[in-house]
């Protein structure tokens, strides 16, 4: 078998496996927490036979593995469950909520790397300088600043003082393209700021490798300017640290949107995860983190792929 194939098949079987495993401990997490899920909802005054009733047509008197084994075989086929609130299936609820978290996520880490690549970059080229020193200073500093802290302030600011951009809300892109984008602007940059600021840091200690390797110095032996030197011999080089920094970056974002949704009231799925959790929706809850569990390990699957493509040794039969 090529090397190539051993590896990406490899790399395959451990996603299937963390992915089984996340499966179960998402499940067993949701369902072994105190109380009873059918006196929560008719209440704590009910009838103790209408709680037998609920329970039953909730399928809470099965054994917890048929559970979980229906529980995967239906996500298999597509269908997450039904929602033991309000009764609605937990694909079309997830569904309609990713489009605003894929753009919220997607989006800044868009605008992270547009500013932590070129910012790290300079930091080292132009570290013994002052405008490099600054720069260092700054991603040091973003290091410190939570995403939610970040968001606050920029409503305050842009929102509430300067009344340049709306505080919080959204509207589909469909709808009205200028007011959508409008009221990403904030969000988006309070996760990408904080993101990029620790990008940076990795930016620059990949530059700095790169620039104390020989193959540099000897393009700029033979006339090479600073820059472009970097960017045509040592670019690939360093991309292989930062690109496993992108990995953990991303599944991050995925967190922190959470936390920035509520921030700035983005009907996405963070929002919908912490509503479902307060009202003990269980189905909803573990179809959700189930989705963002998937997201994360694939994520990490396809940094670990990468590294065929960006690192000709491990295309090797070494």
């Amino acid at each position: 078998m090529p090397p190539v194939l051993r590896r990406v098949l490899l790399r395959l079987a451990i996603f299937a496996v963390s992915l089984v495993i996340a499966s179960i401990l998402i499940f067993v997490l949701c369902w072994i927490l105190p109380g009873d899920l059918a006196q929560v909802i008719l209440g704590a005054n009910a009838d103790p036979m209408a709680v037998e009733a609920m329970r039953r047509r909730l399928g809470l008197d099965q054994p917890l593995s048929e559970r979980y084994w229906e529980w995967v075989t239906g996500m298999l086929r597509g269908d997450f469950g039904t929602s033991l609130l309000s009764r609605r299936s937990v694909s079309s609820q997830i569904i309609s909520k990713l489009g605003v978290t894929a753009w919220l996520v997607g989006l800044g880490m868009l605008v992270a790397i547009l500013i932590a690549v070129p910012v790290g970059m300079l930091a080292a080229l132009r570290r013994r300088h002052l405008d490099g020193v600054i720069l260092s200073a700054l991603s040091q500093l973003g290091l410190a600043i939570p995403a939610f802290w970040a968001g606050i302030m920029a409503v305050y600011l842009f929102a509430v003082k300067l009344r340049w951009l709306p505080a919080n809300g959204y509207v589909p892109l469909t709808q009205d393209p200028a007011g959508w984008a409008a009221r990403l602007v904030l969000p988006v940059l309070s996760l990408a700021l904080v993101q990029a600021a620790v990008l940076a840091r990795y930016v620059r200690s990949a530059t700095l490798e790169v620039l104390s390797e020989d193959y540099y110095r000897t393009a700029r032996a033979i006339g090479w300017r600073q820059l472009p030197a970097l960017l045509r011999h040592g670019l690939r080089n360093a991309s292989l640290s930062v690109v496993t920094v992108l990995g953990l970056q991303l599944s991050t974002l995925l967190v922190g949107a959470i936390v920035i949704e509520n921030v700035f009231s983005i009907p996405g799925l963070g929002s919908q995860l912490l509503t479902a959790a307060s009202q003990r929706d269980l189905v909803l809850v573990q179809g959700t983190v189930m989705l963002l569990a998937f997201a994360v390990l694939l994520i990490n699957t396809l940094v670990d792929l990468s590294y065929l493509l960006l690192d000709p040794r491990l295309r090797s039969n070494r």
